[in-house]
C-alpha cells in the first residue's frame, strides 16, 4: 500500500461507511434516503385522510355527533404535548450540530418523556371508550351504556381507531428510535461533523407530530 493510501485511511473518520467516499456524501444519502421514507409515510396517512373525507361527505350528521364523544381535552393535552416534544427535538438536533452533549442528551430525555405522556394520556382517552362501548365495527355497543348516536357511528369509531392507532404505533417506534440516540450519545458518538442520525430521526419525530397536528382537528374538532 502506498503511503498516500495509507495516510488517507488514517485521515478517514470512523464514522464514514466504507461505502462513501465522504462524510457530505453520506450526509446526503441518509437523508435522502429519510425523506423518501418520510414520503411513503405521508402517502400511507394520505389513503385514510380520503377515507375521512368520503364518511364525512356521505355523512356529515353522524361524524358531526359521533365526534362530540371524543374527549377534546385529552386530545387538545396531547396535542400541546406533542408541539413541545417537537421543539425539544429540534433542540436536540441543534444540540448535536454545535458539539453541546449535555444539551442533546437532556433534549432527547424530554422527548422521550413526552412521547410517553401522550401513549398515557391515550390510554385513558382509549380506556373511556371501551368502557362505554364506542368501538368499531360489531364491538359498537353504545346503545347497551345509554348513547344514542346515529346509524353508522361504529364506522366513524373504526376510522378513529385506526388512525390514532396508527399514529399510536408511530410514537412506539419513535421512543425506539429516540432511545438507540439517546444511547448513542451517551457514547459520544455524535458532533458537529456527525449528527445525520440525529438529524434524520428529528424528521422522523416531526412527521409523527404532523401528523397528529392534522388528526386533532379532523377528529376532534369537527364542524
Amino acid at each position: 500500500m502506498s503511503s498516500n493510501a495509507h495516510d488517507h485511511d488514517e485521515e478517514r473518520p470512523w464514522f464514514l461507511a466504507h461505502h462513501f467516499d465522504t462524510v457530505g456524501q453520506q450526509m446526503s444519502s441518509a437523508k435522502l434516503g429519510m425523506w423518501l421514507f418520510a414520503c411513503t409515510e405521508l402517502l400511507m396517512f394520505s389513503g385514510l385522510f380520503l377515507a375521512y373525507f368520503i364518511l364525512r361527505k356521505m355523512y356529515p350528521e353522524m361524524l358531526l355527533t359521533a365526534s362530540e364523544e371524543l374527549n377534546k381535552t385529552l386530545g387538545g393535552l396531547n396535542t400541546i404535548v406533542l408541539l413541545f416534544s417537537s421543539y425539544t427535538m429540534a433542540l436536540g438536533v441543534r444540540a448535536a450540530q454545535t458539539n453541546n452533549k449535555k444539551a442533546l442528551e437532556r433534549n432527547l430525555i424530554i422527548t422521550i418523556v413526552c412521547a410517553f405522556i401522550f401513549l398515557i394520556v391515550k390510554y385513558f382517552e382509549y380506556s373511556a371508550k371501551i368502557h362505554h362501548g364506542l368501538l368499531p365495527g360489531d364491538l359498537f355497543a353504545a346503545a347497551e351504556h345509554g348513547y344514542h348516536l346515529p346509524k353508522y357511528s361504529k364506522v366513524f369509531y373504526g376510522l378513529y381507531f385506526t388512525m390514532t392507532g396508527l399514529h399510536g404505533v408511530h410514537v412506539v417506534v419513535g421512543i425506539g428510535v429516540l432511545t438507540w440516540i439517546l444511547i448513542r450519545a451517551r457514547r459520544s458518538e455524535f458532533s458537529s461533523q456527525n449528527y445525520v442520525a440525529v438529524e434524520n430521526a428529528g424528521i422522523y419525530w416531526h412527521i409523527v407530530d404532523l401528523v397528529w397536528i392534522f388528526l386533532f382537528p379532523l377528529l376532534y374538532l369537527v364542524k
